[in-house]
């Protein structure tokens, strides 16, 4: 079937919105019509080529839409459900079915290739294959397939165009703290980096019932809203050390988490600095160094660090307790959205780059 996609041609190029041909659903795959979907940093990532991706490609990967058609295995959705897309996953591993399929065994092989399992591509475009099935959806298009385990079935009464930054971003960033960190009530936190994957940690950590809250970022805007949804303190780091504000001014003896979204070596070791002995830091940000360096002296008295992938959720249970969260006016994620039509998606990059925009969500031209 043709539809309608952002194409990216080119390593750090534009998108262009253009025709493409997209195959019927496979058995076990599924075709959604795309609302909106989110713009990530993840897709940038793969734009400017520090995730490599095969190109021509169609990105996109927080889509949110209705079924449009199954293929013939499929038996938890059906056409007419509303639906968000998230990373797919085997189902097999012992990492799914132990309840981590964010650590699939095939996580790469399904996500990160351009193209099916089996080699075969779904996106084409003048007679040639397109890389796509990006997370196993590419929606930056107004139709995406996905397969009937990355498809998660959503309420038909909240918004859809606002829901698909739940399948990866804010997902993320809720999921590292409610589900990796896991603080109790009346512990402390600090969350490096207020983009949209650091504030979904914020509110997260204020459902947790954390008694300090520290958001750093070098943006005033973005801490002021910070404060708005749940922070507790804020800590501008452009011309001090976090760490020693924290330790001066907020808990001298250290913060029991930090979450960095960042993916900098100085930012994860101030982020050490302001732990207390056996603090713990999750990580998700995509670095643009090769290594990960940390002083090890910061490892000492117990200190650890994990890489967070999708905030090591189940997101057929996660999802929907994101959205209760929402209707109860706990976790508030609409106030950080703004949104742009398809062939506004570069403008909606760059927005997004510059700090203007937190979320921005594409609509498509149906």
């Amino acid at each position: 079937m043709k539809i309608t996609a952002a194409v990216l041609h080119e390593p750090r190029g534009a998108f262009k919105v253009e025709d493409v041909e997209l195959d019927a659903p496979r058995p076990h795959e599924v075709l959604v019509k795309i609302v909106a979907t989110g713009i990530c940093h993840t897709d940038l990532a793969v734009r400017d080529q520090h995730l490599p991706l095969g190109l021509p490609a169609v990105l996109g990967h927080e889509g949110s839409g209705i079924v449009e058609a199954v293929g013939s295995s499929v038996t938890r959705v059906k056409p007419g459900d509303h639906v968000v897309l998230t990373p797919a996953s085997c189902g097999e591993c012992d990492f799914c079915v132990s309840g981590h399929p964010s650590y699939c065994e095939k996580f790469s092989v399904l996500n990160m290739q351009g193209h099916r399992e089996d080699g075969s591509c779904a996106h084409h475009q003048h007679g040639q294959d397109l890389q796509g099935l990006f997370l196993y959806q590419s929606s930056f298009g107004s139709y995406a397939i996905a397969t009937e385990r990355n498809t998660i079935k959503v309420p038909t009464d909240i918004p859809l165009e606002i829901l698909g930054p739940l399948g990866c971003g804010l997902q993320t960033g809720a999921g590292s703290v409610l589900n990796v960190l896991r603080p109790q009530a009346g512990e402390s936190i600090a969350v490096y980096g207020t983009g949209p994957v650091g504030l979904a940690g914020i509110m997260a950590a204020k459902v947790a019932g954390c008694s300090v809250i520290v958001a750093v970022d070098i943006n005033d805007q973005r801490l002021e809203l910070a404060r708005e949804l749940g922070a507790t303190h804020t800590v501008n780091s452009r011309n001090q050390s976090s760490a020693d504000y924290i330790r001066e001014h907020i808990m001298p003896a250290g913060l029991h988490y930090t979450f960095s979204t960042v993916g900098r070596n100085e930012v994860v070791a101030e982020a050490f600095k302001a732990m207390r002995y056996m603090g713990r830091c999750v990580e998700v940000g995509v670095g643009t160094s090769a290594n990960l360096e940390i002083p090890h002296s910061l490892f000492r008295m117990g200190k650890s660090i994990t890489y967070a992938i999708e905030g090591d959720s189940v997101p057929e249970v996660f999802i929907p307790r994101l959205i209760q969260l929402y209707r109860k006016g706990r976790f508030p994620f609409d106030k950080l959205i703004k949104f742009y039509d398809l062939d506004q998606i570069n403008q909606a990059v760059e927005d997004s780059e510059k700090g203007v925009t937190l979320k921005a969500i594409l609509r498509m031209p149906h």
